[in-house]
């Protein structure tokens, strides 16, 4: 997240190499811990502080810990003193800069379903702490991904009067059988029916036993169903579960 943010307020939009910061916190960690002190990570602030001071190079960033490091060892004392008010006010500053009401207006108009997310997390964030806001942000858009699934993998068509197609996608997995079933019922009797499998790659064996099910007993109600591709794609999801 730090990283991210970092690279949004650089003004010359340069990218982080995430591999290169993964590897110099975790021997910054390793080192730290073999002195007897605490976590180290990178955080939005010392950040930010480098970029509005005109801080370019990682010289910047290794001079401010070399400042930090002098100033925790020489005055402690004095650096209690400064106001927690004053750091909250830099912090309001900051979250303004990275989250500006232009920023909402444009989520917005990516649509409910990217808004909700959105908003979820930052109000876990206001309300709880940081993990705790990512994570109830994940869980929204995780529901919404399985909502999603449930309901367009699949969708029907009539091609003529009397006759219908149902084109199933990419991916259908164990979310859409109660969906898919549903739809199978409604179909009227004495009807012709496609099942277009051809663009499946994933089934579930779910899935695949309700279509069967469904061609095995549709001519009783005189129904012509056709399956279009193989009723065993290249993956099948829980065969040998």
């Amino acid at each position: 997240l730090s990283v991210e943010a970092t690279d949004n307020l650089d003004p010359e939009k340069r990218v982080t190499p995430t591999n290169q910061e993964l590897k110099a916190q975790g021997l910054g960690n390793i080192v730290s811990g073999l002195l007897g002190g605490i976590p180290v990570t990178q955080v939005i602030v010392r950040s930010t502080a480098n970029i509005e001071s005109g801080g370019k190079t990682r010289l910047a960033s290794f001079i401010h810990g070399v400042l930090l490091l002098i100033c925790v060892a020489s005055i402690p004392n004095l650096l209690n003193e400064i106001p927690l008010a004053s750091l909250a006010a830099i912090l309001l500053v900051i979250g303004y800069k990275l989250a500006r009401v232009s920023l909402f207006k444009a989520m917005w108009k990516e649509g409910f379903w990217q808004f909700v997310p959105f908003v979820v997390t930052i109000v876990g964030l206001v309300f709880t702490d940081l993990l705790t806001g990512i994570m109830l942000g994940m869980a929204v858009a995780f529901f919404e991904i399985l909502i999603y699934n449930y309901q367009l993998n699949f969708y029907r068509e009539e091609t003529s009067a009397g006759s219908f197609t149902i084109r199933l996608t990419e991916h259908m997995t164990f979310l859409n059988k109660a969906s898919l079933k549903r739809l199978l019922r409604e179909v009227p009797p004495d009807c012709a029916v496609t099942i277009d499998m051809s663009s499946t790659r994933i089934l579930d064996h779910d899935v695949r036993e309700v279509i069967e099910d469904f061609t095995t007993h549709a001519a009783a109600d005189g129904i012509d169903v056709t399956v279009l591709g193989s009723t065993r794609p290249t993956i099948a999801l829980t065969d040998g579960v």
